[in-house]
């Protein structure tokens, strides 16, 4: 984890899909000098754009960083992240501007802000094999007897859930690596959630698949495929290359596509709401600023909470 001074505010911007996270981070990012760093666990793969949202024209001159990274059906993890994570920021302090962190993927989020250090987690062949052919229900409850961090809000396919399990169990198994992981929360971070009623928020979701689906997602999925990906690995990353791909190979009709997707991602938001409540019960202080408030006014808002962080860091020396 990169080394950070508490004068050196590590402002977050998160919140649930659809909020506007990427334009409230752009234009904080310009009020400050920044560079944003992603955290959202699909859009660090090439191609795909219009299935996870990258809307990279928000950015305009604003540098960003961990945005197509990888190779589609490639299966980054946790451990990569803060790799890479610690990296990018490394290179933002040396450039002396700010760091903000943007994105809903809860697990990069907490991990971030809990100063978390991983080692990597080796595939378990054995495990794997005695896992296949289980529910993902059966799969969740088994994730749920760790008392480990991970991702649920992203575990909506059983090879998700297996990796899960995977890494949770490598480290049940070696509780030597507890003193390499021993997290060490940031002070000077500022969490900002962006703050959506339910109903808005799911007029905004629907509104903005169709958008979506006009602009041509499915296509971008056909492409996918003919470049190679496999359609299970596509699967694999959930929510729209899931059911668009089990669309476009035959598998189920478009009406009933935008029926499930649809119904997935209004319950993958809500799970996202879940994660951020969960961890202000494990002591993060989220500040909530409506989704809808002047660009101005909310810049202002978050200045003024660094404002007082810095102070507050200040007296505790």
């Amino acid at each position: 984890m990169a080394q950070q001074n508490d004068d050196e505010i590590l402002y977050v911007i998160t919140g649930p899909t659809a909020s506007g996270k990427t334009a409230r981070a752009v234009s904080l990012a310009r009020a400050t000098g920044g560079e944003i760093i992603s955290a959202d666990s699909r859009q660090l793969y090439r191609g795909m754009d219009l299935g996870t949202g990258k809307d990279l024209d928000e950015y305009g001159d604003v540098p960003y960083h961990l945005i197509d990274i990888c190779p589609a059906g490639y299966r980054y993890n946790l451990f990569e992240y803060m790799r890479d994570y610690a990296q990018a920021l490394g290179g933002i302090r040396s450039r002396g501007h700010a760091a903000v962190v943007c994105g809903g993927t809860g697990l990069y989020v907490e991990s971030i802000v809990k100063g978390i250090a991983l080692p990597p987690v080796p595939a378990n062949p054995q495990l794997r094999a005695s896992l296949e052919g289980k529910s993902l229900d059966e799969l969740a409850q088994m994730l749920r007897q760790y008392k480990a961090l991970h991702n649920v809000t992203d575990v909506d396919t059983c090879k998700r859930a297996i990796r899960a399990i995977e890494i949770c169990d490598y480290y049940h198994c070696n509780p030597h690596l507890k003193q390499l992981t021993e997290p060490r929360p940031l002070r000077n971070a500022l969490i900002i959630g962006v703050d959506i009623d339910r109903d808005t928020r799911r007029e905004r979701i629907t509104a903005r698949l169709k958008a979506r689906l006009d602009a041509g997602m499915a296509d971008e999925v056909r492409r996918l495929i003919d470049s190679g990906v496999a359609p299970d690995d596509l699967i694999y990353y959930g929510l729209e290359y899931k059911w668009i791909t089990r669309y476009v190979t035959g598998e189920i009709t478009r009406r009933e596509m935008f029926t499930r997707l649809e119904a997935a991602i209004h319950q993958f938001a809500k799970r996202q709401m879940t994660w951020f409540r969960g961890m202000e019960r494990r002591g993060f202080t989220i500040h909530w600023l409506p989704w809808n408030l002047p660009e101005a006014e909310f810049n202002a808002r978050v200045l003024q909470l660094a404002a007082e962080l810095r102070q507050s860091l200040g007296s505790q020396q």
